[in-house]
């Protein structure tokens, strides 16, 4: 359910879903942490950027993933936001597994390493 500011706001390509996740509550999902920019010529009608803001979904796609994400221990994560033909505002959703603690580990030093590469390069 979005605010006509945040439809607007949208559609000039001012939507973040860096550090979005979709939460289930009271029977809804949620999506939480999407930063919608304020659209300049709303004025003071303007939206919260940060609000949570509730998903309409089918009864099967919830039942489908939330019962997933609840029964697994998986996290449900936007993937990105489009317009359908009649110019509705979509999210596609997917099903996503945290990292363990060695795969961290693994991450971590990956990135040490590349981060010494690039210094290297640099000196050079």
């Amino acid at each position: 359910m979005l605010m006509g500011s945040e439809v607007k706001s949208m559609r000039e390509g001012k939507l973040s879903l860096d550090e979005a996740y979709i939460r289930v509550k009271d029977k809804e999902l949620w999506l939480i942490g999407s930063d919608i920019s304020h659209y300049k010529n709303a004025g003071m009608w303007n939206h919260d950027p940060r609000r949570p803001r509730k998903l309409l979904v089918h009864r099967r796609e919830f039942d489908k993933f939330a019962g997933r994400a609840h029964e697994r221990g998986l996290t449900l994560v936007p993937l990105h936001v489009y317009f359908n033909d009649r110019g509705i505002a979509k999210c596609v959703m997917g099903l996503a597994k945290g990292k363990k603690l060695h795969d961290k580990r693994q991450s971590l030093k990956k990135r040490d390493t590349d981060r010494g590469l690039q210094r290297a390069m640099r000196r050079r």
